[in-house]
């Protein structure tokens, strides 16, 4: 980010943060607010982790590196307080949020328009309506409950279980969709792959609770506030967590890589926003015996592999619905789709994975020169896979959309072991920080009534490798940082994150 830099220190901070990406930015921004003294320091050049964007084969056309699109940022009780757009970050979104296209028949798609969607599902139009439409009704209540911490349940649960057709609506549609009944819910095979590819967002066996959580959590969030990206990229969000980081007096350091706790200036909190593997290397022998074995059972799950194109227009899809939408699913029928999760979470290759592409363009189209776009796309494969994903994207995408190849002027590959490489946190190319199963969402990393209060006094985890998990919301931050702001400094009510005025 540009106007951030090394500067000399006045005084001793009160809290540091290692990483900037969503949740290290998120924690600085939290305490930082309380009136604290926060420093920053990142490995990179750069800001952002998971939210940086770089020209990649053309100075005029930018590239998200890893996420893209924002569905939980227009929705996480973080970013709902912080306010993106009030400082500046504006949300693009194409007339339907995702599409999926099907062999021998039309794409099936979600549009931010629950009706619209429900007329291009024929019979099953009715039914998807009964999934989305109680969810819808009580969406405020359900995001809060999934997107919390143990630490913060007692405050959550009383307020979903408020309302007893909210907990009922979700724990109903948990078990019919994280369970083989999934497949007997819809008649017609658009629906019931439409479900499944949002379900593969968990990037982990199919079906399952952890995975339903996610697809009845980001499926009814597209019919509430669409799945947008920010104009320019997903580092508008980034800067704007670090503009008011700025703000209110906090600093950070780039270029400056953190392998032991002794690099780090005296601070009565400092938080961490790295995976179990970073915390053991960081800490070492410092952490208990006992605390060191769990951390080091935690597991990580499947992976992702990245390719980054430049392309000469637009994708040409057999189905010209399937434009309307800045996400496309690929991955077939839902038996497709389950099975290539399930052989990726045994550490099996599928010969087609599940694919997940983005055409930015489609919803911010100054992402787009005359002759020159962007399009971004992950291949879920085992976890430390060194294949090159290239061809098995392009020949999902090439299936849909004869003519494809021809358009791609250059492209980049990253294998799942590299994305290790390029951020610590996603190991094995585990871009979910820790495999979604029922265990590890329920205790993550380990087991303690405060995930993210690590046995060292002071020391805290707040990456994504701690409840609520993987995605751009900010709450692992957020929340680690309340609970630093509780036990070292004695402060009891949550700093205000709106906008100044």
């Amino acid at each position: 980010m540009s106007g951030v830099h090394r500067v000399h220190r006045a005084a001793a901070p009160d809290a540091v943060v290692v990483g900037t990406g969503p949740n290290g930015l998120a924690a600085a921004v939290t305490l930082a607010r309380a009136g604290l003294r926060v420093e920053l320091f990142e490995a990179r050049d750069t800001i952002g982790g998971g939210l940086r964007t770089e020209p990649l084969f053309d100075g005029d056309v930018v590239h998200d590196i890893c996420s893209a699109v924002h569905p939980l940022a227009l929705a996480s009780p973080f970013f709902t307080a912080f306010g993106l757009a009030a400082r500046g970050v504006v949300f693009m979104r194409s007339p339907a949020a995702y599409a999926h296209p099907l062999d021998g028949a039309p794409s099936a798609v979600a549009y931010q328009d629950l009706e619209r969607t429900c007329a291009g599902l024929g019979a099953d139009g009715p039914r998807w309506r009964g999934l989305m439409r109680p969810l819808l009704d009580h969406s405020e209540r359900l995001v809060e409950l999934l997107m919390t911490g143990p630490a913060s349940l007692p405050r959550a649960l009383p307020k979903a279980l408020g309302s007893p057709a909210a907990a009922l609506t979700l724990a109903h549609r948990l078990l019919v969709h994280g369970t083989p009944l999934a497949s007997r819910r819809f008649g017609g095979e658009a629906a019931r792959a439409l479900l499944a590819g949002v379900a593969a967002h968990g990037v982990g066996r199919l079906p399952s609770l952890p995975s339903a959580a996610v697809a009845l959590l980001l499926g009814h969030l597209a019919h509430r506030s669409g799945w947008p990206l920010p104009r320019g990229g997903s580092a508008r969000i980034a800067d704007a967590l670090a503009a008011d980081i700025a703000d209110h007096g906090g600093v950070i350091h780039t270029g400056a890589a953190i392998t032991r706790l002794d690099q780090l200036p005296t601070a009565r909190a400092i938080l961490l926003d790295v995976a179990p593997k970073g915390l053991l290397g960081i800490a070492g022998d410092r952490l208990p015996a006992r605390y060191r074995a769990r951390l080091g059972r935690f597991r990580h799950g499947p992976a992702a592999a990245k390719v980054d194109l430049l392309v000469s227009e637009p994708i040409p899809w057999t189905d010209p619905e399937t434009a309307n939408a800045t996400t496309v699913h690929l991955g077939g029928t839902q038996a497709e789709v389950y099975r290539a999760e399930t052989l990726a979470a045994r550490s099996i290759a599928a010969d087609r994975p599940f694919v997940l592409l983005v055409d930015p363009a489609v919803a911010d189209p100054g992402r787009a020169r005359p002759g020159k776009r962007p399009v971004w796309a992950y291949a879920h494969v085992p976890n430390g896979s060194t294949a090159d994903p290239y061809e098995a994207v392009r020949a999902r995408v090439e299936r849909h959309a004869p003519g494809f190849t021809d358009t791609v002027i250059a492209h980049r590959s990253v294998a799942a072991a590299d994305f290790e490489r390029y951020n610590p946190n996603y190991v094995g190319g585990d871009i979910a920080a820790g495999a979604m199963t029922l265990r590890q969402s329920l205790a993550r990393p380990v087991a303690r009534l405060d995930p993210h209060r690590t046995p060292l006094p002071g020391v805290y985890l707040c990456s994504a490798s701690t409840p609520p998990g993987p995605g751009v919301h900010g709450m692992c931050g957020h929340l680690a940082a309340l609970s630093a702001l509780r036990r070292e400094f004695g402060v009891r009510t949550p700093p205000s994150l709106a906008p100044r005025r």
